[in-house]
């Protein structure tokens, strides 16, 4: 477990109201209490709204990782590396997640902004850098919605094979139309479809120990027996091993969006450290069971596990076995309602990127529209923008759902890496800059400290060699340019962005020195020496790293609000009463 250190908003004098306008604060900072900074400006008609509870943000970072890469994605895993490939792979992924997990909490908690690591990237390591990855990170969830729509399609094939791309048109309608909801109802909604996945996930153990034990069509202990079958438990060799490694990221991809809810997050300061502690703990407990009782009940040989026309799921397998076709269709109408859940918060998460993408100061970093919201708060610009990249799933008419959707996953698990190295990067230089400013320890609302000196190194070591070697398989035995181009293709792009905005931010730059040695010529006559002299100190830097020691770290720090010091005091209230034990379960589980 880690150790934390939360600011008690305990003894927090009440706040006055400030008066804003374009150039700041209206009351004098003098107005306001001691030790007391004023909130940042806030147009309530005009940007997000703070309405996700801790109870939905904790159910949201659920729906986006428990999805169509559990459900799905695990029987690629199973085919292409066997079950201990798969059960060891998702262990490594899920403990690396969990500690970046950590690293983002800690900012989220100061800084819960728009954007979230995106921002924190830009903001303590580099402009130019925060650009490509914010630009990635919402390709990353443009996609994400056609993978999970994509997905969808799959799912359906066990019923009907009826007009796929009519399907994908009509869940594309359905999750715009929720999108463009306020957040409050967006939250209900992932809340209760999340509360269903979970549920059936705890009645999947049960029902695998069963199948596993006799309770099966063919009325057999199965114990280990698939572990020992030819190619079992390694398939593939190292390749198959490795080929796990992306199917596992993009399974455990969407817990960082948990940072991109902040912004909309009901008082930050006590409900994110919560959300970060125990969210995924409980997912991990949910993937490691169910990833063990799938390896154990299904042969990774399995017909039509994964192929280029379909994949079948493991869980829907699962349930085959006792013999009820009733709990098979009940299992997959779940997981389609699991799909169309992370094809929502998919959704969500890539409208807000790009949302904090346009609002980003002091330079927008992409254009002004995608910034303008509802007065409910909704980005209907931006909302609209991600969601017409989702065509891409209705190649699947053409290509096959299966193959087109082993694509989707390899590019989204890859940038779903490229995210975590990006927190482990922000992190490294957040905290960096904290100690290097000499600000006490103690000022972070929330700190976990067994992870200080060497959990930010460690994501970036350790996820940029997952990167590297997760598609080994495309180049060994044979190369395989689809495949090599789904495993890499966000470095090259990443790349591309990054120097894009180098250049762009730089063009002013240089047409000022350009100016000023025009104007030194027009002053002095040219000589070698004054030339010389002239043009060594105005050589331009194609780079641009944050400096640590003058990076502002005081600018939109969270200040808890009169409304949050009011939900703290009814918390301490009911935890105090006659019925805290009740209060006490009750705020663990939600």
């Amino acid at each position: 477990m880690s150790s934390s250190s939360l600011a008690s908003p305990k003894g927090t004098p009440k706040v006055p109201d400030v008066e804003y306008d374009a150039a700041g604060p209206a009351t004098a900072a003098d107005d306001l209490p001691p030790g007391t900074l004023p909130a940042p400006p806030e147009d309530k008609h005009h940007s997000l709204h703070r309405g996700l509870s801790a109870r939905q943000v904790s159910m949201i970072a659920i729906a986006g990782t428990i999805g169509t890469g559990l459900f799905l994605g695990t029987g690629r895993s199973l085919a292409q590396g066997g079950p201990a490939s798969m059960l060891i792979c998702y262990a490594i992924v899920g403990f690396i997640v969990y500690i970046t997990l950590l690293l983002l909490g800690e900012m989220a908690t100061q800084y819960p902004v728009a954007g979230s690591f995106n921002a924190y990237a830009t903001r303590f390591f580099s402009p130019s850098y925060g650009f490509a990855l914010s630009w990635n990170y919402w390709f990353n969830d443009a996609v994400s919605v056609a993978s999970d729509l994509t997905a969808a399609q799959i799912v359906l094939e066990f019923w009907t094979n009826w007009n796929p791309w009519v399907i994908s048109l009509l869940f594309w309608v359905f999750l715009v139309c929720v999108n463009g909801t306020h957040v409050s109802a967006y939250g209900e909604l992932e809340y209760w479809l999340s509360f269903l996945k979970v549920t059936t996930i705890v009645v999947f153990i049960i029902v695998g120990i069963l199948v596993n034990v006799g309770v099966n069509t063919e009325h057999q202990y199965i114990g280990g027996k698939y572990w020992h079958i030819p190619g079992a438990p390694f398939v593939g060799g190292f390749g198959g091993f490795a080929k796990v490694f992306v199917t596992a990221s993009f399974a455990f991809g969407g817990t960082e969006s948990l940072g991109i809810t902040a912004g909309e997050t009901k008082n930050p300061s006590r409900n994110m450290p919560r959300v970060v502690k125990f969210v995924f703990w409980r997912i991990i407990l949910f993937y490691l069971l169910s990833i063990l009782l799938i390896g154990l009940n299904v042969p990774w040989d399995y017909p039509n596990l994964s192929n280029k026309t379909t994949t079948t799921s493991p869980f829907t397998i699962v349930f085959k076995e006792i013999g009820s076709n009733v709990a098979a269709s009940f299992m997959n109408t779940v997981i389609l309602t699991s799909v169309l859940s992370a094809g929502n918060h998919a959704l969500f998460a890539g409208t807000r990127v790009l949302y904090g993408l346009a609002v980003t100061s002091p330079q927008p970093q992409a254009p002004r529209i995608f910034g303008w919201t509802t007065k409910a708060g909704i980005p209907v610009p931006a909302l609209l923008a991600t969601s017409s990249v989702s065509i891409l799933c209705f190649g699947s008419s053409f290509i096959g759902s299966g193959q087109l959707w082993s694509w989707l996953q390899n590019i989204v698990g890859v940038s779903n890496q490229i995210a975590w190295v990006s927190i482990g990067l922000a992190s490294w230089r957040f905290r960096s800059a904290w100690v290097r400013q000499g600000r006490p320890l103690s000022e972070l609302k929330f700190r976990a400290a067994w992870t200080w000196h060497w959990g930010p190194p460690f994501v970036v070591i350790t996820t940029s060699a997952l990167i590297i070697i997760q598609g080994w398989s495309s180049v060994i035995p044979h190369f395989s340019g689809v495949d090599f181009v789904s495993f890499y293709i966000e470095i090259p792009i990443m790349i591309v962005m990054y120097l894009i905005w180098l250049f762009v931010n730089r063009i002013p730059v240089i047409k000022s020195k350009l100016a000023d040695i025009a104007g030194a010529n027009d002053e002095v006559p040219p000589s070698p020496s004054t030339s010389t002299v002239a043009l060594a100190p105005r050589r331009v830097r194609w780079f641009d790293l944050v400096d640590t020691s003058t990076v502002d770290l005081f600018k939109y720090e969270h200040h808890d609000s009169v409304d949050d010091l009011i939900e703290d005091q009814e918390r301490e209230r009911r935890l105090k009463g006659r019925s805290r034990w009740l209060w006490q379960l009750y705020y663990y589980m939600a």
